[in-house]
């Protein structure tokens, strides 16, 4: 709702000021060369979208993915111990964790979310430090093949839309850094208080 606001004052700000300066027609001249790019920009997006969805269903059927599932499991029974005794949820964990790291964001998150709802049974409407780490998790997730950022890249003309992989796998790795540090230090914190 708030982004709505945003939005809308945006917009009005924008026909003020041009109606302001009396340049209200390069005002709508911006907005039609806009839409018009966020339409080619869509549909560009939605084929490289759906390639990458097909090379994770890819990876579904010859079990990959359940094997970088399993691969993360040791990691995930130190990290959330609370929510690995559920094998469900366990699950759900890691192959939200598999997805992020393959940049497959849009299908990394059904499954997080997913995780979250039964990581949440029982709290009483209060996140516990285990659902708090898992959002940390997901929202700075370590991502060695950035599908996403490479397919905007490429549908913005980039020749060579994958160069940017050490920076992302930089980038990326002081996230979670940052992210499970900030975790750990608030969890003890809020214990002690």
């Amino acid at each position: 709702m708030a982004m709505a606001w945003v939005w809308t004052a945006m917009v009005v700000l924008s026909l003020v000021c041009g109606l302001w300066t009396g340049r209200i027609d390069a005002v709508a001249n911006a907005a039609l060369e806009g839409a018009d790019s966020a339409i080619r920009l869509s549909i560009s997006m939605a084929g490289i979208m759906c390639l990458w969805s097909g090379v994770m269903e890819i990876m579904n059927a010859c079990g990959i993915s359940a094997m970088l599932a399993r691969a993360f499991r040791p990691l995930l029974r130190r990290l959330l111990p609370q929510a690995c005794r559920d094998e469900e949820t366990l699950a759900a964990v890691s192959a939200n964790v598999s997805a992020n790291l393959l940049g497959l964001g849009n299908a990394a998150t059904p499954l997080g979310i997913r995780a979250a709802r039964r990581m949440a049974v029982g709290c009483g409407g209060v996140a516990s430090d285990e659902l708090c780490l898992l959002v940390v998790l997901n929202t700075a997730s370590i991502q060695l093949l950035p599908t996403t950022v490479a397919s905007v890249r490429a549908a913005a003309g980039s020749s060579a839309p994958f160069d940017i992989l050490p920076a992302v796998w930089l980038s990326s790795l002081l996230s979670v850094t940052a992210g499970l540090t900030a975790a750990a230090l608030l969890s003890r914190r809020g214990g002690r208080s």
